[in-house]
């Protein structure tokens, strides 16, 4: 689910307000992309929120989904996750909430 927030209408520093929300940052050494994500467990890497961020002028972008399983075949990235519905949705509200100053 891709959704945005004016810069300006961020309560703060972007990194700190993840990490109020339970993201840590993550660094793919294949691709070079930095992203975070958020475990459901503290047992298990899987399922968990994965947030990629992009600027765009005024505006930061928030791609969100939530990553059901690590990647099946060696060398490819594809992996099950939801995009869309009500728990990604979900998801989205919190994030849009605290990034706003809100709990």
């Amino acid at each position: 689910m891709r959704f945005f927030l004016p810069k300006k209408n961020i309560a703060g520093n972007l990194t700190g307000l993840l990490q109020r929300a339970g993201y840590f940052g993550i660094n793919d050494h294949l691709s070079g992309k930095s992203s975070y994500v958020r475990r459901l467990s503290k047992m298990a890497h899987y399922p968990r929120w994965h947030l990629y961020l992009e600027e765009n002028g005024d505006n930061v972008i928030f791609n969100l989904h939530l990553d059901q399983k690590q990647a099946s075949y060696e060398g490819v990235s594809a992996h099950s996750g939801d995009y869309e519905g009500g728990e990604v949705r979900d998801e989205a509200e919190k994030l849009n909430r605290i990034l706003q100053g809100g709990s």
